[in-house]
């Protein structure tokens, strides 16, 4: 049986709209009571799971934390849109970290590989910062300096203010003073992860300083502010490194590999058999992932209801971790190998992020 989002849970796409909705003075999903600023926290990375795991090092946060949903698959490209837009990957179309431009014939990565495309075709739908704007309130990013003008910005953020601001500390205060919709990005811990794991000391201290820092942060009495993440994280061990490629079977007819290590997106030839692959697969992974077809993928509601022009971005067939493992092809990159924090598959771990309330909310 296939995993699936539940349908009765919060997840990130409720986050902005309820703020929207707040600022408006209405009733919304979160019941968030009315305010002059909604500000949104979001620290890439910090999963329900590694919050609880370290709850001594943050108390501020993990005492007020709940437990929301981020979507599928948990990577930044798609979780950041559904975020901002308040829909799902299969609407808004950031269908995975690395995917099919179909009409190109390659893979892009959704964050950086955006050479030749659209950002406002690729990504349409209004986010809900042109959304405030349009309803007379201001929106506001902050984030580092390096996330102004970039083409995923352009997809994801468009509508709002953009204030760099490097440390945390100066995108926090900076936050205080503002009203509307403002949306504070902090990547960092992220960052750590990827280089030494969330089970590490490095991460664990850079944890410990954000918590000083938000308990340290005095909002307005009329703003309140929301803290979640795009995604958890799990590490995973070299020794859990699979080489696929090494067996032929499970790259027959493949034209394209693209997703990520802990969900592979599998892009085919016209001509190959998806059911003999899908098969090769299933005897092969079946006891450490899920395995699943882009039919079965979208019938079990994986992407959310999936825009027609979307589709082709999906994989054929995708192949989402369940344990503790990652998939990589021979020609890897070592950077990429040496990743120890991973996500994008379904496991609790990585599904499920914070949803902490302060201030006002």
């Amino acid at each position: 049986m296939l995993p699936a989002l539940a349908d009765t849970k919060p997840s990130l796409a409720d986050v902005f709209p309820s703020c929207l909705s707040a600022i408006r003075g209405e009733e919304n999903r979160l019941r968030l009571p009315p305010v002059r600023a909604a500000i949104v926290l979001l620290v890439d990375g910090l999963g329900s799971a590694a919050l609880a795991a370290r709850a001594g090092h943050a108390r501020t946060l993990a005492a007020a934390a709940k437990t929301i949903q981020s979507g599928f698959p948990t990577t930044t490209a798609s979780a950041l849109a559904t975020l901002t837009t308040g829909t799902a990957p299969g609407d808004h179309g950031l269908v995975g970290y690395a995917v099919l431009d179909a009409a190109r014939d390659r893979v892009i990565n959704q964050l950086s590989g955006w050479d030749g495309i659209d950002p406002l075709t690729w990504q349409p739908r209004p986010t809900v910062f042109e959304q405030a704007v349009d309803a007379g309130f201001s929106a506001t990013v902050i984030a580092p300096g390096r996330y102004r003008d970039s083409p995923f910005s352009r997809a994801v953020l468009r509508g709002a203010a953009f204030v760099a601001a490097e440390s945390i500390a100066e995108r926090l205060d900076a936050a205080t003073s503002l009203s509307g919709l403002v949306y504070v990005y902090v990547p960092e811990l992220d960052t750590l992860a990827h280089q030494h794991g969330v089970e590490s000391p490095q991460w664990t201290v850079a944890l410990e300083n954000l918590d000083g820092q938000v308990a340290a942060l005095r909002l307005p009495t009329d703003a309140g502010m929301l803290v979640t993440a795009d995604h958890g994280m799990i590490d995973v061990a070299p020794h859990n490194h699979i080489l696929f490629d090494t067996v032929p079977e499970l790259m027959a007819g493949v034209a394209h590999v693209g997703g990520e290590p802990r969900c592979l997106q599998l892009y085919l030839t016209p001509d190959a058999d998806l059911d003999a692959l899908a098969a090769a697969w299933h005897a092969s992974e079946d006891a450490r992932s899920w395995v699943a077809t882009r039919a079965e993928a979208i019938a079990a509601g994986w992407f959310g209801t999936v825009r027609p022009e979307v589709e082709s971005r999906i994989g054929d067939l995708l192949v989402a971790a369940r344990k503790g493992v990652a998939y990589y092809s021979v020609a890897s990159s070592e950077r990429s190998r040496a990743m120890v924090g991973q996500h994008g598959s379904w496991s609790a771990a990585e599904l499920n992020v914070p949803l902490i309330r302060l201030g006002a909310f």
